[in-house]
This record gives C-alpha cells, structure tokens and sequence, in this order.
C-alpha cells in the first residue's frame, strides 16, 4: 500500500515538473525569439546589444504583468463560473493583445507618471539607459516574485518603484518628485476603498431589488436591463476614454460618415463625449434585454437563475476589462523599453518615445503568453481564494472596476486596476458578512434572552443552595435537595456557555479570508520600496560592470 502511494507521489512530482519544464520552455524560446529578433534587426545602430538586452527584458516584464495583473480582468468571472479557465484565458489573452496592438499608444511618457526629473541625467545617455534596464528588470523580478507568493500587486506600482530606485542611484533622492510619489502612496488607500465601496453598493442593490424579492422572475425582468444597460454604459465610457486614445481620430472619421452625427475632431475623448457613447449603447442593450426577457418562460424563481441571467455580462465585462488594460497598461512594460530605443537610436534622452511597431508587439505577446502559461495561479486567488463569487458577486466587481476607473481619472486621483478589483472581491466579501449577521440579529438576540433567563435561575439556585450549606442539621430531602441543586447548577452553568458560544460562532462567520487580505496589503504596501531597492543594487551592478 506504501509503495504504491509512493509511486503515485512520484508520478504527480514527475508531471508537475514536466509542467514547470514546459513553461519554462516556452517563456525561454519568447525570450530568446526577442533578444535574436532584436540584435539582428538592428544590427547598424551602436549599441545594439544593449538594445537587445533591453528587449529581453522588456519580454521578462510583459510575461509577468500578463501572469499577476491580468488575472483582475478575469478572476472574479472566473470564480462565479460564469466561463471556464481555458476560455478566461482565451479570450483576456486575445483581448490584452488586441488592447496592446490597435490602441496601445503610438507614443508612451518614458517616466511613468513624471516620477523623476530626467534633466538630472545631464543630457548623458549611458546612466540613462542603465537606469531604465534596471527599473525595467528590478520591476519584473519583483512581479514574478509576487506571483510565486499568489499576491495580486499593481505592475504600474512595480515599474514607479523600479524607476524611482534607479533614478536615486542615479543622481541622488533631489531626482525623485515626492508629491508625485505621495499621490502614488495614497492611491494605496484610494484604490481599493473605492472599489470596494461601489462593489458592495451594487451588490447591495441587486439583492435588495431581485434577489430578496419573493417572485425573483418579475423583479429580474424588470431590473435586470437596468443593471446590464448601466454596466454597458460604464463600460463603453471606460472603453472610450482608456482604450480608444491611439485610434481616436479614426474613431471621429469612421462617426462623423453616421447621419445626424457630428463629433469635434480632437486628439482624445472627452468626457462628456464618451458618457454620450456609453448611453446610446445603453439605451439599445436595454430595450434589447427587456423584449428578451418579457418572451422568456424558462426561468425559474431561484438565486441560480438570476445569476445565470448575469453570465454572459461577465464575459464581456471580461473582455473590455482585458482590452482596456492592453491598451492602458502595456506601457508599463514596454514604456522603459521605448525608452531605451529612442536614447540608443537618437543618442539623447527624452521625456516621450515613439514606439516601433516590434516594441508594441513584444508587449502585447509577451502579455498573452504570460498570462497563458502563469496566469492560472492569480486567476485562482482572485476569483475563488479570498471570497466565495457567484455571478451577482462578479458582476459587482466588474461595475466597480469600470466606474472607479472613470471617476478617479476624471478627479486626477492616481488609482491601481489591481487594487481596485481587489478591493471589489473584498467589498462584495464584507458586505455578505454584514448581511449574515443582520439576519442573525434576532438569533441572537434570543440567545441574550436566554442567557438572561438562565443566569436569573442559576443565581436563585445558588442562593438556595448557600441556605441550605449554611444549615447544620439538614434533613434527607435536604440533602438530595443539595445534590439536586448541584446538578441544576452545572446544567444551567453548561446551558448558559454553549449559548455565549452560539453567539461568538453566529457573530464570528468569515466570508473574507482574512490571511489572504494579510498578505496581499502586505504586497502593496512593500512593491514600490522592494522594487526600488532592487532596481537601485540592479543599476549600480550595471554601472560597475560598464565602467
């Protein structure tokens, strides 16, 4: 029987590295694709090498931010079960990639978010460069580092991290812009309290509207086109304003040929112009959504069924989500590398860098690969390892995902993608633990009761029995009264602890598991200081081996 446990041991560690090997096999060949591809087609510019290192690094980061920051676009749809993993992973990789390539951005601010002064560098192209590659690969290390330990982190965070570091290194803490830096460390706070707080809201909406309702199927009907049209307007707008900024004027063009259509030309949406957008999308989902479900008779007065009426939702909400993150966020892997070029190809430094068509594609591969072979760790911890998700829940996460986004960016307030799902999965999570003990008020308020009730007769038991000690010549019945009154008062003494007991359990169920939110504030609060450590111990290594 040992044996053959062993062997089975054997056989699991055996296809598990086999596993691993293959991973790994693959993230190489990318790698190693990147850095050939890059040496060999840019073969006349001095310094090419460097160049080529970069790339491979650049291929490092985007693997990374598709294995720890994509899983927020698709965990929670994930955790409901409203799509699969493979297709989760299908269709975010597609997305993030299609994101990264049409509307990525021809042209990225190379200091993420104005986080250092680049005139500190003197005009000197070296330390420039040697900075960037070690804030590109200090930011990486610490993002696969973060996925190893299952810890959802903010690769923006990563890279201000990685870039502050070198820049100190560099030319001293006076290279450092503070304010920009405490903006970033507020965002900490910002970021999930806002996106916990507009889960809940609508989880706490579509339960008092549908789900507590006793016909479940009349208030689905008339509610459920609401919820679906406001999440179509929320995200049309999130789409417009984060993901369509490259291809904008295409956009106007292809508008202005619609009749009764006029849209001012201009270099990217206004808000008003995408709330607009959003609710004509809207509007026609609505009526859509209510002439569907006024001719349906299959569903049935249940939770389950209402839930199933929110799937497909999720799986678009899925999708945008991954789309609007390409476009949005590749610069983080791919804005140093930008970078990088530009100083390598012009021999200056620059605050803005066109991006090479190459470099956009080592971002957007490098994404979707990342998340096809590493993605599956993260997705897990955040759709199912922190709170239990239906796809109420997750339809929830993904509202508060696209509204926070449009609020923060329109009140200038720095906010993380992570931290808000996050702190999504952690509002639905809380709200369902203030509901439990709502509706367990009156059992415990009857236990209080109770409690009372037995606490008045151990203490006239007790009172008896202190006459009745006190008594010197007792009689028989006296003395089985004694005994009588003893027993009554351990019954009454167990009765009352099992009963406080009852209580601390009713009052104490957990639906937010409280190690998991431990370690990943611990990993928000350590990722823009690790990652500046190490990118500063990186440049200073990369300085000593170039001089």
């Amino acid at each position: 029987m040992e044996i053959q446990t062993i062997k089975k041991l054997e056989e699991e560690a055996l296809k598990k590295s086999g596993t691993d090997f293959t991973r790994l096999g693959f993230s190489l060949f990318f790698m190693i694709g990147v850095l050939t591809f890059s040496f060999l087609s840019n073969g006349g510019i001095p310094n090419n090498m460097f160049l080529a290192i970069a790339a491979l690094i650049g291929a490092y980061m985007a693997m990374n931010i598709g294995a720890n920051d994509v899983a927020n676009n698709v965990g929670p749809a994930v955790g409901s079960k409203a799509m699969t993993m493979t297709m989760a992973i299908i269709i975010a990789a597609v997305f993030e990639a299609g994101g990264a390539l049409i509307a990525g951005g021809e042209v990225v601010k190379t200091i993420k978010k104005g986080i250092i002064d680049i005139s500190a560098f003197g005009g000197n192209a070296d330390p420039f460069i040697w900075a960037m590659m070690a804030a590109l690969l200090a930011a990486a290390i610490w993002l696969n580092f973060a996925t190893m330990m299952r810890a959802p982190v903010s690769t923006t965070h990563s890279i201000v991290g990685g870039v502050m570091g070198a820049g100190i290194a560099a030319a001293g803490f006076s290279i450092v812009s503070w304010t920009t830096m405490g903006k970033i460390a507020a965002s900490w706070v910002i970021s999930p309290i806002l996106g916990g707080i507009i889960a809940a809201a609508f989880l706490f909406a579509i339960k008092k509207s549908i789900v507590f309702k006793e016909n479940k199927i009349a208030a689905a009907k008339a509610y459920v086109p609401i919820y679906v049209a406001l999440m179509s307007w929320a995200f049309v707008t999130y789409l417009t304003l984060k993901g369509l900024k490259k291809i904008w004027p295409q956009v106007v063009d292809i508008l202005n040929l619609i009749p009764l259509v006029s849209i001012e030309m201009s270099k990217k949406p206004s808000l008003i112009t995408a709330l607009i957008m959003g609710a004509i999308v809207a509007v026609a989902i609505y009526f859509f959504l209510k002439m569907k479900l006024s001719k349906s008779s299959l569903l049935e007065n249940s939770k389950d069924s209402v839930n199933q009426l929110f799937t497909i939702p999720l799986i678009f909400a899925a999708a945008l989500l991954s789309f609007a993150h390409g476009a949005n966020d590749v610069a983080n892997a791919i804005g140093p590398l930008a970078a990088i070029n530009d100083a390598i190809v012009n021999g200056g430094i620059s605050s803005k860098a066109s991006i090479p068509l190459w470099v956009m594609g080592v971002g957007a591969l490098g994404i979707a690969l990342g998340l096809a072979l590493y993605g599956p760790k993260l997705i897990k911890t955040v759709g199912s390892e922190i709170t239990e998700l239906d796809q109420i829940r997750a339809f929830s996460i993904a509202m508060a995902a696209a509204i926070t986004v449009i609020i923060a960016s329109q009140l200038g307030l720095p906010v993380s993608s992570t931290h808000i799902a996050i702190g999504g999965v952690f509002g639905v999570g809380f709200l369902r633990e203030y509901l439990h003990i709502s509706d367990t008020e009156a059992t415990i308020q009857e236990d209080k009761e109770l409690i009372k009730d037995e606490r008045s007769n151990l203490t006239a038991y007790q009172s008896e029995l202190s006459k009745l000690e006190n008594k010197k010549d007792k009689t028989k019945e006296e003395y089985e009264r004694v005994v009588e009154l003893y027993k009554f008062i351990a019954d009454e003494e167990k009765l009352i602890k099992s009963t406080k007991k009852h209580i601390k359990k009713t009052k104490k169920v957990e639906y937010v598991k409280r190690d998991a939110i431990k370690k990943i504030i611990a990993a928000w609060v350590i990722t823009v200081p690790a990652a500046a450590i190490l990118s500063a111990l990186l440049f200073y290594m990369i300085r000593g081996v170039m001089l």
